[in-house]
Order: C-alpha cells, then structure tokens, then sequence
C-alpha cells in the first residue's frame, strides 16, 4: 500500500461535492472509516470534474440508514445505500471482501463464473482488490486528506494504462460488462487498455448475451451519450464488442468499412459528440433512429418485394420488425421506439410538401429530429434528388414567411408524375360460366 500526504497530490476539498463532504464527515465522527474512491477520485486527480462522488465505509447498509434519515437501500446483487440531496445521490457502499465457498447465502456465483449475489463485507485492503480497474481503486480520505493506492493505480492513472485488478478472465465471467467499461474508460481518458486487459475481450464478447438487457441498455447510453461516443464506437469495434449490442447494425458492416451503414454511424457519432461538448443536450431517439435506419429500409423493400404489400404498409412492419429485434440485446423504452417510429415516418412525408404539408410537417414535435436524419442521408447517399431535398428544407426553415410561400409556389410549378389510384382487379366470370350464359 502507497499513502500519498496532502502536500503530494493535487485533490482539494474545494471541488468535492459538499454533500459528499457532509457524509464523510458524518461517517467519521460516528466512529467509521469512510473514503471517497472510484472514479470522482480519479477524475480529480486528472484536473476533471467528477460526475459523481462515491463514497465507501466500513460501515454497514443498515447503520449507514441510521445515521441519514434520508437514505435508502438499493440492490440485490450488492446492497448499496444511496444517500439523497436533492437531485444529487451520493452512493456509499460497505468495503467489498473475498468470496468464500460456503458463504451461499450472502455470495452466489453462476456456473459460468458471473456473480448473482455479492453481499460479502470485508476490510478496505480486500475492497480495494474487488474493484474493477486499477485507477478507480484510490481512495481519498476527509480525515488526513491523504489518498491511498493499494493496486499501483497512480503509477497506471500516469502512464494512461487501463489494467484490470486481478486475473481478467476470471474478472470478466464475474461481470462481462467490465468488457465495455474498460472499452469506455480507455476512449473517455484517452488511454491504453493493458495487453492483458485486453487479450480476452473479443474471445469473452459473447458473455455478453447473458447480461440483462435493460442493463446493456443503460450501459449503451453510458457509451455512446457521454461525448467520446466516435472514439468509442471505434474501440468497441476492435474489441469485437459493437456485434452483440447492435447484431443487426453489424451485420451491414462492410471489409472497407464505407458502405452507408458506416458512414452514416461516423456522423451521427461525431455529432453527438460534438452537440455534448458545446453544452447542447441529445436525444437518444434520434441515435437509434439513425443507426437503425438502413436495416430498416432495407428490411422493408424486401417484405414489399416478398409479400406484394404497398410500401407504406411494409415499411409500418419492418419498423416493428427492426426494432423488436434490436431489443432483444438492449431493452430500449417504449417512450424512446415511440419517437423512432416518428422519425421514420415523417422521412416519407418529408418529399411531400406541397399546400399546407411543409408548415404542418414543421410544427411536428419531432420535425427538427427528422430533418436532422434527412441530412444525413443526403450526405451519405450524395443522390441528386435527395441532396436537393435536403436543401430545400434546410432554406425553408429560414425564411421568412413571404419567401416560403414563393417556395410552395414554385413546387406547385414544377411538373410531377400523376398518381394512379390503385384499383382492386375486376373480377372475371369464368369461361365455362360465360359459355353457358351465351347459349
């Protein structure tokens, strides 16, 4: 063990969260160890601000309860305490210990090595080997602000190493999803994943099949809505981690990596990116709408090809087909497929614009969202008709009233192909009926 004095690293008690304080202080003087660790020490330590503060005790979930009146407990897997100021929660959880064979009742590990239940309490050096990475296992005390590094996580947190705490194969089976939180952290930090980190990422992926889907969900979001989601998206493809979250997105994957469905990806990523870090907001609606757009029209040309039904009417069950498919592997909300379906709809009504069609298209509460993917297709595809589609609506929406009507006028102007009402074929009276009938 390294313990670091004050006068030797660079955290201030100026940039922890007050709150954070509070319950460290408290903890301390009921008679508790308590540290800040994890990532809102790493972060610190990198001149970041940290998105939260975890704190971690000796003390237990339920004496953790009796000393905050507004604390609740959480998790099945491993009880955690969550303490509530308001909008922020500072999550305190009891030193970690090792596994013993006969501890079933508070311990439970799966055949294939994945822990199901983890309620086993130990001392802050055991705590310190049960978490994941070597740079989020430093701990920092209010105490003597001294910070602790039981793992050599300083000497990695300066060399930009990501290095798993003990045999990563076996750390993987515990949890496969340290699989894409090593991938996150080393595209977030800018840093290398440690050869043996590394080695048995693409040949455990598939482990990750077993993690509940609204977990994976949630961990989709961590990676592809925190601002580094490009650089993200290109490690989770080295890894051989991109297939089993997005198999369908996959599978339009190409040897040169430039067909559309690639092309459009490294867009929709680099703007997110670029949204995040000038402060603006994204939705998620519209990354799973643009991901999953070519496997969507893709799936509803062949079910109108295959079935004979309108387009619109095939494109309405490949909607439902693509995205019950990709749910599959991430449980995405019904409120967020809600707003994908939109999107997509509103790209078949974005070619109709004649009369009173443009202003009611703008006044859709996801317009901007459609005409958003509209662009990006027009840049992907490059297509003449498309291209000057995409144009069109792009001055549309900056003109002034009086010039927008110019704008309608010259489409009613220009000549369209006439549109054939579809008719049902006549019934035809079979030949012998007919020869009967003429005799």
């Amino acid at each position: 063990m390294t313990i670091v004095p004050r006068d030797r690293h660079n955290i201030s008690r100026q940039a922890i969260s007050d709150n954070a304080l509070k319950v460290l202080y408290r903890l301390n003087k009921s008679g508790f160890e308590a540290y800040l660790v994890g990532g809102g020490v790493r972060d610190l330590l990198l001149d970041q601000k940290p998105k939260d503060f975890d704190i971690t005790t000796n003390a237990t979930p339920e004496q953790v309860r009796k000393l905050f009146r507004n604390c609740r407990l959480i998790g099945r897997r491993f009880r955690l305490a969550h303490v509530m100021f308001g909008p922020e929660i500072i999550e305190v959880a009891t030193f970690r210990g090792h596994h013993e064979a006969n501890n079933n009742a508070i311990s439970q590990q799966a055949q294939n090595g994945m822990l199901l239940r983890d309620n086993v309490y130990g001392s802050i050096e055991e705590d310190a080997q049960r978490r994941d990475f070597t740079i989020n296992s430093l701990y920092y005390s209010s105490a003597d602000f001294t910070l602790r590094d039981y793992t050599g996580g300083l000497r990695d947190l300066q060399n930009g190493i990501i290095r798993l705490i003990g045999d990563p194969d076996t750390r993987y089976r515990e949890d496969p999803v340290r699989m894409l939180r090593a991938v996150r952290f080393a595209a977030k930090l800018n840093m290398t994943i440690s050869p043996e980190t590394a080695e048995p990422i693409p040949r455990l992926a598939s482990l990750l099949r077993e993690i509940p889907t609204a977990r994976l969900f949630e961990e989709s979001l961590k990676l592809l809505q925190a601002g580094y989601a490009y650089p993200t998206y290109l490690k989770l493809c080295e890894y051989q981690l991109f297939q089993p979250l997005f198999p369908i997105i996959a599978r339009q994957f190409t040897e040169h990596g430039d067909s559309h469905m690639e092309k459009i990806l490294a867009l929709v990523f680099k703007n997110t990116d670029r949204r995040l870090q000038s402060g603006l907001r994204v939705n998620p609606a519209f990354l799973f709408a643009t991901m999953l757009w070519y496997p969507q029209i893709e799936h509803a040309q062949k079910l109108s090809q295959e079935s004979g039904l309108a387009y619109y009417d095939a494109f309405a069950l490949a909607a439902n087909d693509i995205l019950d498919e990709q749910c599959r592997t991430l449980a995405i909300p019904k409120r967020i497929t809600a707003l994908v379906r939109d999107i997509w709809q509103l790209q078949l009504r974005l070619p109709r614009r004649q009369g009173r069609r443009a202003y009611k298209l703008m006044e859709h509460p996801k317009f901007r969202a459609a005409y958003d993917l509209l662009a990006f297709r027009a840049e992907v595809e490059g297509g003449q008709e498309i291209t000057k589609l995409a144009q069109w609506w792009d001055d549309f929406q900056k003109q002034p009233t009086a010039q927008q009507k110019t704008m309608l006028n010259e489409l009613d102007e220009e000549p369209s192909q006439r549109r054939f009402r579809q008719r049902r074929p006549r019934k035809r009276t079979p030949s012998n009926r007919r020869k009967e009938h003429s005799a």
